[in-house]
């Protein structure tokens, strides 16, 4: 084995071993339901402190957040293009671009990108 995969096998070992002992001798908290809920100042709360969050908001927000980080990786492509390798350029961004696509697709068929309830 290289001296690189040595020392990272043995330092997810040591990180394991601290893990570990760390949960076998912390201090245990045991959460009531009088530790669990919200103080204010001595009364009852009036409201719930949870607001109601849309499912189909989060889908959109991931979905959105999934082909951002595709584009961003896309954007250096542009970049690094030289001219003895264009054609393998070209044949890794149409590829990109295909699969970016194909999600899309998969998404659309999926009924994740309509507003509609």
């Amino acid at each position: 084995m290289s001296t690189v995969v040595t020392v990272s096998f043995i330092l997810f070992i040591i990180a394991g071993l601290l893990t570990i002992l760390s949960l076998a001798i912390s201090e245990k908290m045991y959460f009531d339901r009088e530790k669990a809920s919200p103080f204010e100042c001595g009364f009852n709360p009036m409201m719930t402190s949870r607001l109601p969050f849309s499912l189909r908001f989060f889908v959109i927000a991931v979905v959105f957040l999934v082909f951002d980080v595709e584009i961003v990786l896309l954007l250096p492509l542009s970049s690094t293009l030289e001219a003895n390798t264009a054609s393998y350029w070209v044949l890794s961004y149409i590829l990109f671009l295909a699969i970016l696509l194909a999600g899309t697709i998969y998404e659309w068929s999926y009924g994740a990108l309509s507003w509609k309830l």
